[in-house]
């Protein structure tokens, strides 16, 4: 068995954090932080100095509506869920260290900082560089289809659009051109008029060959900045592997996911290798409620579905707001 174990109570358990991607943020992510810890007020002062502009203000007040652009969306999330990180650690002491560690797209960079591959410092400059290229190449839209990755890509072939997220068995994202995608969704209705589909809210066609032309600007990013070796496996949204453990893949894996499919089913089915049976999510936040406690983990469901297609049981806790961090602390110290 690969990883680290840890012990919650008497029981060793293998121990995953994952980090969610874009369409999680909201506007207020992170201020309960910020009032009620010193370390979150640290991290979040430190983001705003190497951004260049006021990450409290965009994150908690959003006067100018910036928060769902991609260019500010990162930086926004990123820095949440390094907060989010920080103050579990703090309020467990330490005591716990992830057996794996996985990213929803963007995730996979926080993934990198909570291995030790990557610093919070070169972290930040890399998501606020490839959301700015993102938003800047960004075009056409994405739609997700009820269907497996095979039976999505088939269709959307036939369309001219590609297989974008692979997140379920039976849920695939698809990209391609806003015309394209508008007859891809037009013929399923037609074809099969009981099944949703969604178009998602998003800048452009992200993570397919649209994106090629801001991969291939990030590549002289990613070749200059150095990553070192990771103190835990994470997952490739690529690759639907791990990491090199001495970082020798990443900057090429990170390249490749910027418009190649981010594969979360694999990178699930990958995660049983290690034996997985407790997952953390950190930081972001889904729901209509507009305080942070009002808010519900963006991957919890899509992830007990997948382990439920795999007959594996998992304990799921969050920590994304200051109260589902103190609960998942208390519960696991208290097992």
């Amino acid at each position: 068995m690969a990883g680290n174990l840890s012990f919650i109570g008497e029981q060793m358990t293998q121990l995953m954090y994952i980090f969610p991607g874009q369409g999680s943020q909201y506007k207020g992510i992170g201020k309960d932080l910020y009032e009620s810890y010193k370390s979150a007020r640290n991290i979040y002062h430190q983001a705003s100095e190497l951004l260049g502009y006021d990450l409290v203000e965009l994150s908690f007040s959003d006067q100018k509506e910036q928060i769902s652009l991609t260019r500010y969306t990162q930086p926004v999330l990123f820095t949440h869920q390094i907060a989010c990180l920080k103050v579990f650690n703090e309020l467990t002491d330490n005591q716990y260290t992830p057996g794996l560690l996985a990213g929803h797209s963007l995730g996979e960079y926080t993934a990198l900082v909570a291995a030790g591959s990557i610093s919070f410092e070169d972290g930040l400059e890399l998501v606020n560089k490839r959301g700015e290229l993102m938003g800047n190449f960004g075009s056409g839209s994405m739609l997700a289809l009820p269907f497996n990755q095979v039976e999505s890509a088939a269709l959307a072939e036939d369309f001219g659009c590609q297989v974008a997220t692979i997140n379920l068995q039976q849920q695939t994202v698809i990209g391609g051109t806003e015309s394209n995608i508008d007859q891809l969704q037009e013929h399923i209705l037609t074809l099969h008029p009981k099944k949703r589909t969604v178009k998602l809210d998003t800048e452009g066609a992200f993570h397919t060959d649209l994106m090629k032309g801001a991969a291939d600007e990030f590549k002289t990013m990613l070749d200059r900045t150095h990553f070192g070796s990771l103190s835990a496996p994470v997952l490739s949204n690529y690759s639907a592997d791990i990491h090199q453990q001495d970082g020798s893949s990443t900057a090429d894996l990170l390249y490749q996911q910027l418009y190649k499919p981010v594969n979360w089913l694999g990178c699930m089915q990958t995660s049983l290798i290690y034996q997985i049976d407790t997952i953390i999510e950190f930081g972001g936040g889904i729901g209509k409620g507009d305080k942070p406690e009002e808010k519900r983990p963006n991957l919890e469901a899509m992830t007990k579905r997948n382990f439920r297609s795999f007959e594996h049981q998992i304990n799921y806790y969050s920590s994304i707001n200051a109260s589902t961090l103190t609960a998942t602390a208390n519960s696991l110290l208290n097992l």
